[in-house]
């Protein structure tokens, strides 16, 4: 395995974060504070606790989540689109690099740069509410994996994507109104019997309520289902990309 080709890329996409600062760490814990002190003001002044946890409290795996799954899919997307459209993608596909080792540095530097932005937020949410990690080594599982998992997907996108406008199309149209209706910023328990069950349909219903379990103890799902389900997500999306490697798919064109 090439190690220093490996922590080129990699030191490269991390350098990139540092010099757009404010857009790749700042501006995305500024925004996620502002659905905080807004969700936790206005609807925590009429919803005092869920099961028992101050409402509060009870949003901020939603929205780390939230901000954890923009962000990954954001950073991976478009460290791969770059190059190819600037056209230095052929470089790097003729170079002494495998498939592997160009996945695990570009998915490896957007899923770092999302694990670092979701434990600021982490860090900043404690500010506003007293918050508890019942779980840790389970909060950190969970961090790692849906960050990971996000970021092959935004590898995916960035690879399909032919336009600036697609690199934003699935995340806004899809992935964030899947999350503002997978539980971030309630229970699924709450719901009326029918659209529990369509909820569940929802595959971010799985990661947020995993992620909630490892802080308070509660979950909308068996916690074993959430972690399955993640896991499910990487191998598929993980198949995808060796897909996109083994035909060329809008690499080699």
């Amino acid at each position: 395995m090439n190690i220093h080709a490996m922590r080129a890329i990699y030191k490269f996409e991390m350098a990139r974060t540092w010099r757009t600062l404010m857009q790749s760490i700042i501006a995305p814990v500024i925004s996620t504070s502002l659905y905080f002190v807004v969700f936790g003001s206005a609807i925590g002044s009429r919803i005092k606790e869920v099961d028992g946890i101050s409402y509060g409290a009870f949003i901020v795996p939603g929205l780390i989540m939230l901000s954890l799954l923009s962000q990954s899919i954001a950073n991976a997307s478009f460290g791969i689109y770059f190059p190819r459209f600037t056209g230095t993608i052929f470089e790097l596909l003729s170079a002494p690099v495998s498939y592997l080792e160009i996945v695990v540095s570009y998915v490896g530097a957007a899923a770092t740069k999302s694990i670092l932005l979701g434990l600021i937020i982490l860090a900043t949410a404690g500010l506003f509410v007293p918050l508890q990690v019942q779980h840790p080594i389970w909060m950190v599982l969970f961090l790692v994996l849906t960050a990971v998992t996000f970021s092959l997907l935004g590898f995916i996108i960035g690879i399909w994507a032919d336009s600036f406008e697609k690199l934003q199309l699935v995340p806004l149209l899809i992935v964030t109104p899947l999350t503002f209706l997978g539980g971030s910023f309630y229970s699924v328990n709450m719901l009326p019997p029918f659209w529990r069950v369509v909820t569940l349909f929802n595959p971010i219903v799985y990661l947020v309520s995993g992620f909630r379990w490892s802080f308070f103890g509660l979950a909308d799902v068996n916690v074993e289902l959430s972690l399955g389900m993640t896991v499910l997500f990487l191998a598929v999306f993980l198949l995808i990309v060796n897909w996109i490697f083994k035909t060329g798919y809008r690499l080699k064109s």
